[in-house]
């Protein structure tokens, strides 16, 4: 939470960002006079979502089959897709993938972005994980030379580059892979894997079927375009998040 390009507030207490104004035009939709954003702990988006202290999560929390069946959570359908980059130092001595294999890669505790550095290790590209708890820390641990890399998608890369001087990336995106647990059920589920979507409670079916309808009008009438273009992670590939819009 609380960074560029998702989610962000100037002082005099207005939030801005991809996730500000998904919120804004989705109420305007619904027919919500009053909305606000509650500030919290990555790890509590979930827990507080289904004791009510929120009605909904919007911060870019991305779909899997795993949260689904085990947080008892519904998601909507998805608005943006995220892929994860490999961060350095501009005088980082790494300089392309292979120049990774003793690195310590920093990431964010909870996230599919960790997963994705966990998996780089399990396959002897780099040599361990630190994960912390927020997006800001990998950097910060970056900086101090605490960590060699980091592990973070394409939007939160975008954002720091607003804070941190000298970030540049190698290799190619890495696009998510399912746990080889969930990889069956990954494989029949609908959408990307790596899109986000909006989370409500599972006991909340008339509220999904809202933001849903209400969702695919805005990719419809190119709202939803229109926001991503305006924080600049606009990509031809976030016209494709499901199934039916890749076979469109």
């Amino acid at each position: 939470m609380g960074a560029h390009p998702s989610l962000w507030q100037d002082k005099d207490g207005t939030y801005h960002g991809i996730d500000a104004d998904l919120l804004q035009e989705l109420a305007r939709r619904l027919g919500i006079p009053q909305s606000k954003f509650i500030i919290t702990e990555w790890t509590t988006l979930v827990p507080g979502l289904k004791v009510g202290r929120w009605d909904i999560v919007l911060s870019d929390l991305t779909i899997t089959e795993e949260r689904i069946a085990y947080a008892h959570i519904a998601y909507s359908h998805p608005y943006f897709m995220l892929y994860d980059r490999i961060i350095v130092s501009k005088d980082s001595p790494f300089h392309n993938m292979e120049d990774l294999k003793n690195a310590n890669l920093g990431s964010v505790l909870g996230t599919t972005d960790s997963l994705t550095a966990h998996a780089l290790v399990e396959k002897g590209i780099a040599a361990k994980v630190s994960d912390f708890n927020t997006f800001g820390d990998p950097f910060i641990a970056l900086r101090n030379g605490q960590v060699d890399a980091v592990v973070v998608d394409q939007g939160t890369l975008q954002a720091q580059k607003e804070h941190f001087a000298g970030l540049r990336t190698i290799g190619n995106p890495l696009f998510y892979e399912a746990k080889s647990a969930w990889k069956k059920a990954q494989s029949k589920a609908s959408y990307r894997l790596g899109s986000e979507g909006i989370v409500v409670r599972s006991t909340c079916p008339r509220l999904l079927n809202a933001i849903n309808q209400a969702m695919d009008d805005m990719k419809r009438d190119g709202t939803i375009r229109t926001i991503l273009t305006r924080y600049h992670v606009w990509e031809d590939l976030e016209e494709h998040l499901t199934q039916n819009d890749q076979a469109g």
